[in-house]
């Protein structure tokens, strides 16, 4: 019985088996078998990847290879004659349903070189407008598109491996083995989504919210190739298909979400902040409160992840673009920075003051107003950083045209809560060059309004002779305190 179920098991495949690819997991477009379309299952190739755990907590169906001798080159468009090249799309189209394991580079070198060649031509006859494609072929090299992209990631360097995460910036990108046909399929779909001949009405029946949505799961690639593929085509997509556009900005806010208060490891923040500065240059006037709320609960709250520095560049594009579409949110978002300030990482703290110059630059008089107190002593906490890139990034802003007009129209609620940061600096700091700085800031404020420079000076002094006075009371009630404990029992005074 056993002999018999062995023999069973290597059972010869007909030709008809070794044409229809859904029999071994692997749907042609147009077989109408369960292996076809999105729901087809795919070879995930894990090997090249270190430290990976197969019980990964999202596993991937276990599928087997497609029998490669069904892999044949087919003739080029070009040299069929114009009727036949729909059915010879079609049949392209079927060759590159197949997905190959990359973890041996020496095995299927011929079957891999088929397919990357047949993707370069569907390529170039998307590209060329040779031929306005049928909708069924529009629908089957969806579903191919489908097959190729839409796969388990491998989980990050530090997942399942039991090591430590490192710091973002730090990781060494992971390059997905099988780009060179996974770049040729998001070409093709990049081609064809802009192409003048795609009509919205019948590509919007194949990319559809399932679609779109599977789309942006893929920002978690760890390859940036990938992810500036999904940035292209997820951007062209919101332009295209009005349709999808509250769909997408709903599944750019869940990831934040998921990244700001549970993860915080997501390797597509930076592009998914790309797209999201273009879609926020588009908004109109007056700004949707769904946007605003959008601002307050996901975008300044990105500030707090301490791997802020890696996408802090879009970051900050994007808040900048709300305060420049409406001046009256820049005091929600300087109290925002404020509220996430740094407190011992300089290299953030730099690039919060950057931010704060752009914001401040959009600000208007009015909103500037409501903020200075707060927003001042923080000024003044880092002026008086031991960081002297911190100090001098704060001095900068000086450097302003518009802060400085800022500040001279409020100098008189402003210079009472920086004078003495900027004295401390003069008198205290071991920097030359931030002595420098701050000698340039004082001047300005003398030149704006002597008067009022006096008086700060005045009062500056007054608190220092103060301080004098009040360190010298408290060192003569310890005299006191020695002296008397020194009368009842000198023997067993203890000196410190």
């Amino acid at each position: 019985m056993f002999k018999k179920i062995i023999k069973g098991g290597h059972k010869k495949h007909s030709k008809s088996d070794s044409i229809d690819g859904s029999l071994h997991g692997y749907g042609f477009p147009g077989s109408g078998h369960p292996g076809s379309g999105s729901n087809s299952s795919v070879v995930v190739n894990y090997a090249s990847r270190p430290g990976h755990n197969a019980k990964s907590s999202n596993p991937c169906p276990r599928t087997t290879l497609p029998p490669m001798f069904a892999v044949e080159p087919l003739p080029l468009f070009k040299d069929v004659a114009v009727s036949d090249r729909q059915n010879l799309f079609l049949r392209k189209l079927q060759i590159c349903c197949f997905r190959l394991d990359f973890s041996n580079t020496l095995k299927l070198v011929r079957e891999k070189e088929i397919k990357r060649q047949t993707l370069l031509e569907l390529v170039d006859f998307i590209q060329s407008g040779s031929g306005k494609i049928t909708e069924r072929c529009q629908e089957e090299m969806i579903k191919m598109v489908v097959v190729n992209i839409f796969r388990c990631l491998p989980p990050a360097s530090h997942e399942n491996t039991g090591q430590e995460a490192k710091d973002p910036e730090d990781e060494e990108p992971y390059l997905e083995p099988s780009w060179p046909h996974l770049q040729l399929v998001y070409e093709l779909l990049l081609r064809y989504i802009v192409s003048s001949d795609t009509d919205t009405k019948v590509a919007k029946k194949h990319i559809d919210h399932t679609f779109v949505s599977k789309l942006i799961d893929l920002f978690g690639s760890e390859d940036p190739r990938e992810r500036e593929y999904l940035k292209m085509i997820l951007h062209r997509i919101y332009g295209k298909f009005m349709v999808h556009r509250p769909l997408i900005r709903k599944a750019i806010n869940n990831i934040f979400y998921r990244f700001i208060y549970e993860t915080q490891r997501h390797s597509g923040i930076s592009e998914l902040l790309e797209i999201l500065g273009s879609i926020i240059h588009g908004f109109t006037l007056p700004m949707k409160e769904e946007h605003k709320l959008f601002l307050v609960r996901a975008l300044i709250p990105l500030h707090k992840p301490k791997a802020v520095s890696v996408y802090h560049q879009q970051l900050s594009y994007c808040v900048v673009q709300f305060v420049e579409k409406d001046y009256k949110l820049a005091d929600k978002v300087i109290r925002g920075l404020l509220k996430y300030w740094p407190m011992i990482n300089c290299q953030k703290e730099v690039l919060f003051l950057g931010e704060l110059e752009e914001v401040l630059e959009a600000t208007q008089t009015a909103e500037f107003q409501r903020c200075i107190v707060p927003l001042f002593r923080q000024i003044a906490r880092c002026l008086n950083s031991a960081h002297f890139q911190v100090s001098e990034r704060a001095l900068f802003l000086w450097n302003n045209e518009h802060i400085v007009g800022l500040v001279a129209h409020n100098r008189q609620v402003i210079l009472p809560i920086i004078f003495e940061a900027l004295e401390r600096n003069i008198q205290h700091h071991w920097n030359e060059a931030i002595h420098g700085l701050t000698a340039n800031v004082l001047k300005m404020f003398l030149e704006m309004d002597a008067e009022l420079f006096d008086e700060c000076e005045t009062r500056f002094e007054e608190k220092k002779a103060k301080a004098r006075d009040v360190e010298e009371q408290r060192e003569m009630i310890w005299e006191k305190l020695a002296d008397a404990a020194a009368e009842r029992g000198g023997d067993h005074m203890v000196t410190v």
